[in-house]
């Protein structure tokens, strides 16, 4: 089993970002805990980050020929990407939407998702164990189907 991880716009800044917000983990170790992961389960995972609407788009399109399921934080476009939610929608993968931080108990514009409506779950508010917790229920997911 392969699955995607997508880290969306400004999560290559982890560790110096509004650490009160986002918390002191870098990107590379979120990453390396979910490696470690994924070895435990015995799946294999791919990543990419980027601030890149298209490239994010680019990689759904392209993990529905070699991936079981996406697990995506897409970061602000959660709440702006009608073009993420369509491409996670045409491809139909199972999806996690994954947030470090609570994203409904912040600013209300944060409160709305348009990528949860196409994914089988989202895990937000525990910081770096946000991660670990979508890969686990992602795994589970598509083990079972």
């Amino acid at each position: 089993m392969k699955l995607l991880i997508l880290h969306g716009p400004n999560l290559n800044l982890l560790g110096t970002r509004e650490p009160g917000i986002y918390g002191k983990l870098t990107l590379a170790e979120i990453n390396s805990t979910l490696v470690k992961l994924s070895a435990e389960l015995g799946c294999e995972l791919s990543f990419l980050q980027s601030n890149s609407e298209g490239e994010l788009i680019d990689a759904i399109q392209d993990a529905a020929q070699h991936c079981s399921g996406i697990l995506i934080n897409p970061a602000a476009y959660t709440h702006t990407s009608i073009a993420i939610r369509d491409a996670l929608a045409a491809v139909g993968l199972p999806c996690v939407e994954v947030h470090l931080s609570n994203i409904h108990n912040r600013e209300p514009f944060r409160h709305v998702s348009m990528i949860a409506p196409v994914t089988i779950g989202q895990i937000c508010g525990f910081g770096g164990d946000s991660y670990l917790l979508a890969l686990r229920a992602l795994f589970n997911y598509v083990k079972t189907k």
